[in-house]
Order: structure tokens, then sequence, then C-alpha cells
């Protein structure tokens, strides 16, 4: 629990004060429900004999001489009227702290995907790299709704439940210590053997996640590939994919929910049975009186009306606590992971900040040339780079290209171009300086064009602006962009031109609009480095033509780096760099280069 604990305080880190305050809540509402559950028995007594008040001081200076009360009749009505206020203050406190508890909670969710969605955006690209989306996704979704639901709301009705079940206790030993001691006998054995039987809901739970991730995988697989689904004819072996996995999820989820009826079922059992024990010890064998076994058996009765759900909702908790442990460890495992990718000496939180910071800053545009020295990279667990010793200088304006057979390093070395991961050693230098001393001023230099366009489910214009908010998108900006793209004819013929919407992923788009598209939406963000990534390898070719123009066309007015396999792509390169193993194996103009390849 403790080790537990630790993690839920860390993921709540900065709300501690607020648990602070909810704590104290819980207490005073606990010591009110006592308070009222407390002045039943003394209520009952007052109603059968009245006079009871003129024998007891307190009584006596709060009623007779405080409230000056003279009759029976006045003094029950005002007991009763005294009782009745502090239930409905107790009942009015105990619902503000659930909804304390909801708001809370919910609220702490909503900050815990932001947090992730934000940490996921800026962590290191190799942090992706390693892991599939599905994870990242299901942590989003999934696994907060679990901490929320299950863990964190669970955690703190216990710890409201716990404070009302110690307060009411010391009430009842307060009434009757050998009758409390009758109860606790019955009930102790009970929690232990649930404690022991709940640490099956651990495994339930890390079933429900995992089922969960593989769901979600399982349709981004299915769906993603839509086209080819459906030609291949393989939509049975997708829907048994979800199947299998939804079927394992039913089961955990049947298993855990059936489990956490059993508190209840069993508590409300015990209980009678303790009652009933009760009424018998303490007539027949302790030989008490009518009227004090009337006194003691209420408040026992109303403190265990109040018991029941508390110790259920105690032991659901603890259920649920141990079901959502799995979502807790891995909250806490890529939270504590993306603390460990560090920029340099710099945390996250602060790269972030220095990031925005960067992007708000006006940049330079008088720059000569781009230096790349001696940049090597090594892959984690690789032993060999991926890039060796790598020097090269790209003038302003120019277009140059790398060809190279698979595993030669190209894709590679762009993403160390686009400031995506960072060499193992050497430096990239924007004149004389180097680009890692500010990567987002250099990052806004530069514009990724790859094979494959990311559209959103939106309209042309917002993904020419991708990024930027509806209403604060520059229009005369996105004209420009959508004519040096040459993507006017087919804005004209569309009936809502720019506010056509493309569909998902671009569906309802060409391969070669969608790339148009894409060198558009570089164009919009003002990026003076191009970098293209295969941009026309996956089209026929006429529409790679109409794409090459519209690159051709950017050629001295925008620096181009072009990695490709057709050379009709890079014919118009000024210089072209033949990567093998990571290095440069020849360069020079294409027909030079491709003599060799």
């Amino acid at each position: 629990m403790p080790n537990y604990l630790s993690k839920v305080l860390y993921i709540l880190a900065g709300k501690r004060r607020q648990l602070t305050w909810l704590l104290l809540a819980f207490i005073f509402s606990s010591l009110l429900e006592a308070a009222g559950i407390g002045l039943i028995g003394p209520f009952l007594s007052i109603v059968s004999d009245p006079s009871i008040v003129e024998r007891q001081p307190l009584l006596s200076a709060l009623l007779i001489s405080g409230l000056g009360l003279q009759t029976n009749q006045e003094i029950v009505v005002w007991t009763a009227i005294l009782v009745i206020g502090v239930f409905v203050i107790k009942s009015v406190i105990y619902f503000l702290c659930r909804f304390y508890i909801f708001r809370f909670s919910y609220r702490q969710k909503r900050d815990l995907q932001t947090l992730l969605v934000r940490t996921y955006l800026h962590v290191p690209y190799l942090f992706h790299a390693k892991r599939n989306s599905a994870s990242s996704i299901n942590n989003i979704i999934a696994e907060t709704n679990q901490f929320t639901v299950n863990c964190l709301i669970p955690l703190l009705e216990m710890t409201s439940n716990f404070i009302v079940i110690g307060v009411l206790l010391w009430l009842l030993y307060q009434t009757s210590p050998l009758l409390l001691g009758l109860a606790l006998g019955i009930l102790l054995p009970f929690f232990v053997v649930f404690a022991q039987l709940s640490r099956r809901a651990r495994h339930w739970g890390r079933m429900r996640s995992e089922t969960q991730q593989k769901i979600i995988r399982a349709i981004n697989h299915g769906l993603g590939g839509l086209k080819e689904t459906k030609v291949i004819g393989c939509e049975t072996y997708f829907e048994q994919d979800l199947r299998h996995h939804a079927g394992q999820y039913a089961q955990a989820a049947m298993l855990f929910d059936s489990f956490q009826l059993l508190p209840r079922i069993s508590i409300e059992s015990v209980f009678v049975i303790f009652l009933i024990s009760f009424v018998l010890i303490f007539q027949v064998f302790m030989g008490r009186t009518s009227d004090e076994m009337m006194s003691v058996t209420s408040v026992f009765a109303i403190a265990s009306i109040r018991m029941i759900p508390a110790a259920s909702q105690t032991m659901n908790a603890m259920g649920r606590m141990r079901a959502s442990s799995y979502a807790l460890n891995m909250l806490y495992r890529d939270l504590t992971q993306i603390e460990q990718y560090q920029e340099g000496s710099t945390s996250l939180a602060q790269t972030i900040e220095a990031r925005r910071a960067s992007s708000a800053r006006l940049l330079s545009h008088d720059w000569h040339q781009i230096v790349l020295k001696d940049i090597s990279f090594r892959y984690p667990e690789t032993t060999q780079p991926a890039i060796d010793r790598l020097s090269l200088t790209i003038n302003r304006g120019e277009s140059i290209a790398f060809m190279g057979r698979s595993g030669a390093g190209k894709t590679t070395l762009v993403d160390i171009l686009l400031g995506l991961i960072t060499p193992s050693s050497g430096e990239i230098y924007l004149d004389d300086t180097s680009i890692y001393s500010d990567l987002r001023a250099w990052q806004n230099l530069v514009g990724y064009i790859p094979q494959t366009i990311f559209l959103t489910d939106q309209t042309i214009e917002q993904n020419v602006a991708f990024g930027v908010p509806r209403d604060q998108i520059d229009m005369e900006r996105v004209h420009q962009a959508v004519r040096l793209a040459q993507l006017e004819d087919l804005i004209q013929q569309l009936p809502d031109g720019l506010s056509t919407p493309v569909g998902e992923r671009g569906v309802r788009l060409s391969g070669g609009q969608r790339q148009r598209i894409g060198i558009a939406r570089a164009l919009y963000h003002q990026r003076e480095i191009l970098v293209l990534d295969e941009a026309t390898s996956a089209l026929d070719s006429e529409t790679e033509k109409l794409v090459s123009d519209a690159i051709n066309a950017l050629s001295g007015s925008k620096t181009l780096v072009i990695i490709a396999h057709r050379l009709s792509t890079i014919e118009n390169c000024d210089r072209v760099y033949l990567l093998e193993n990571g290095q440069i194996a020849k360069s020079g103009k294409l027909r030079d280069v491709a003599a060799v390849g």
C-alpha cells in the first residue's frame, strides 16, 4: 500500500493542498455523522422519560436554562429539532464532500490526459519509435479513466469511509465495549478473507488493460488499412482478432464485477447475524431490561445502517484499487520514463517552455549555408552506426538529393536534419551557430513533406494551415501557398473551394493532390528549407510530374533536400549524394552518381 500511495501522489504532484482540505472535510463530516447517530439513543430515552433532562447537568443547562424550556412536550420537540438539524447539516456536508471528490477526480483526469498528450507530443522522437501508438492512445483514454474511476475516486472514498468507521467504532465503544468486541470478532475474519481474495482483482485489472490496448490495435489495423483489408478479403481475420480480445476483456470484467458484489452481500448478512446475536446476549445472557436494550440497540442499529455501506464501499474500493494497479503502474512508468528523456540538463517541462518561447521569437532569415560536420548516430541496442562521420555543406537556395539502397541511412539523416533525433557525435551549423543551441528555432526553418501526407478530417484550408486554430488562419498566406503548390486548378473545381472537407486521411483526394497539400502546408508555415522524403515514390508517372513541377518551381527560392529512388525526381538537383552504410560514397551531378550507383 505505501508503494501504491507513493505512485498516486507522484501522479497527483501539485495537488497535495487540495487533498489536505479534502481530508479535513472528511473528518468534520465524520464527526457530525457520529454526533447525529450518538444523539439517537439519548433522544429515545428523553422521549420515554423527559425527566432525564433534569438529572443530566449538560442537558439541563442546554435545554432548560439555555432555551428556557418548561414542559416535557417542549423538551421533546426541541430535542427532536436538534437531532434533525444535526442530521440535515451532516447530510449536506456529506453530499458536498462527495461532490468535491467527483469534481477533484474528474478534473484530475482532465489534467492527466492533457499532461500525457503534452508530454507525448514533446518527448523525443525515439520514445515513440520504440512503442506502438495503441499503447499511448490506451494510456490517454482508457488508463486515465481507470485511474480516475477505479483508483482515485475509490481511494478518496475509502479514506472518507475509514474515518467514518473509525469515529463510529469509537462511538460504539462508548456505548458498549463488550458488544463492540463481538461485532469486531465477527467482522475481522471476513475482512481478512476478502483481502486475500481481492488479490485476484489485480490480475483481472491487468487483463482488462492489456486487452483494451489490443482491441485498439486491432481496430487500428483493420480500419487503418481499409482498402487493403477489403481488396484482400481479410475482414474476417480482423473481426475474429477483435472478438478474441473483446472476449478476454469481457471475461475479466465479468469476474471483477461479480467479485465486487461480495462485500455488500456478505456484510449485510454478517450484520444481521450480529444484531440477532446482540439481542440474545444483551437480554437473555446479560439480563438487561427492555428500555436499556432499546437505547443501546438504537445506537448500534443506526450505526450499522451507516457502517454497512461504509464497510461495503471500503472493501469494494480495495478491490477496485487492486484492479487498477496495472493502469496506475502504466501511467507511473510512462511519466517517469518521460522525465528521463531530458535534453542535456534541461527537464522536459523546461524544454517545452523553451520551445514555446523560441517559437514566439522572430528568427533571423539572413543565413548562407548549412554545415553538417562529422555527424554520427547509432540507434540504441545496435552496434553499427546508422550514420558514420558524415560531413557536407548545403548552400542557401540549393537543391540537393540523397539516394542509396534501403538501410543506407537516408531516413536517419532526414530525422537528424528535422531535429527529431540528436546525433551521437558531430554538429550541424547554420552558418557559425549550432542548431542545437536553439533547436525549435531551427525547426521553424524546416518543412517536412513525407511519402504519405497526414491529413486531418477537416477542410483543405485547415490542412494547409495545419496546427493553427481556424479563427487564426491567415487566408492570404493560404492562397499564396496554394498557388505556389500549383493547387489552384483543383480548388477552382471544388464546389466549396478551400472549405471542402478532405475526409479521413484525405480519402477524397488523389495521391498527387495530397502531396501538393503537403507542399502547401510547408509553404504556409513559411519554411525556408524543405525536406522531401520519397514524396513522389508512391505516385504514377503523370502525377509525379505534376508534383515534381511544383517542387522544381520552388528551386532557388527555397532550399530543397530530397530523398528519392526515382531518378526523374532528382534530375534537376544541384548536387546528388550517394549513401552507403551511413557514409557518402559519391557526390556530384546525377549523371555521375547514377553511373556509379
